[in-house]
């Protein structure tokens, strides 16, 4: 590259070397003139004005994590669908039916999912 070229490229460098330095000016600046006051009652961890109780490692019934998987999985699907109703007309008879087998195949995994018993909260 010629030095012509390279210069279109200082603005670049330029912003990118003020943005760090007030970043790390920042944080440097912070934790030098910031207060150091330390307790019991400010260390202590806080979520939503509760009182912590037990042990945050507790374990969680699998079932929880898989239900919110399937919600995402689920939920992820059905953003397919507002293209296609967006361009209903456009698609035609051919759209219609592509999502026809979408849908139905969407529900197969449902009911494989409803069969099997990982919607069942209770065991």
């Amino acid at each position: 590259m010629e030095n012509t070229q390279l210069l279109e490229y200082a603005p670049i460098a330029i912003m990118f070397v003020l943005a760090f330095g007030f970043v790390a000016t920042t944080m440097i600046a912070t934790h030098a003139f910031g207060p150091k006051r330390k307790s019991k009652v400010k260390d202590d961890t806080f979520e939503c004005g509760i009182e912590a109780k037990g042990n945050a490692r507790a374990p969680f019934n699998i079932k929880y994590f898989l239900v919110a998987i399937l919600f995402v999985l689920f939920d992820v699907e059905v953003i397919f669908m507002y293209p296609w109703a967006v361009n209903f007309k456009d698609l035609g008879r051919t759209g219609f039916i592509e999502m026809s087998v979408f849908v139905g195949l969407l529900l197969v995994g449902f009911f494989y999912l409803k069969r099997k018993g990982a919607l069942h909260w209770e065991e």
